[in-house]
């Protein structure tokens, strides 16, 4: 049995939490989500950014921004198509479930990347 290292434990777990948060935020919000909940998801998202390794940064600073970018190109592809044809599956409209959910994960990995950007640049700049 192979021993794991701890040092990074605090930061998988808020992970965790924020992804399967972002989720839940996204499926029951829908159109409006509360303030208070943005700010518990951004929360997260600082801790798992300050508990990012520099040894790990470099991926997850590369996950993280093209997860960002995928998350707001599908934010405006969707919200053109909730526009134009109102995607709607058994009465529930999927589409601004979709929204939700990528605008959920937006605040959860922004502070993330910001977070953990300025630690890398901050270890670069050490002499």
């Amino acid at each position: 049995m192979a021993i794991r290292s701890q040092e990074n434990s605090i930061g998988a777990w808020a992970f965790l939490i924020g992804i399967i948060l972002t989720i839940l935020v996204g499926i029951f919000s829908r159109e409006s989500t509360n303030s208070i909940i943005l700010v518990g998801i951004m929360i997260f998202g600082i801790i798992v950014g300050a508990f990012v390794t520099e040894k790990n940064s470099s991926t997850f600073l590369l996950a993280c921004v093209a997860t960002v970018l995928a998350s707001f190109a599908g934010i405006q592809g969707f919200a053109a198509n909730i526009s134009l044809r109102g995607a709607v599956l058994s009465g529930i409209g999927v589409g601004a479930i979709l929204v939700s959910i990528l605008n959920a994960l937006l605040f959860f990995l922004v502070p993330a990347t910001i977070i953990a950007s300025l630690k890398l640049l901050f270890s670069i700049s050490k002499v």
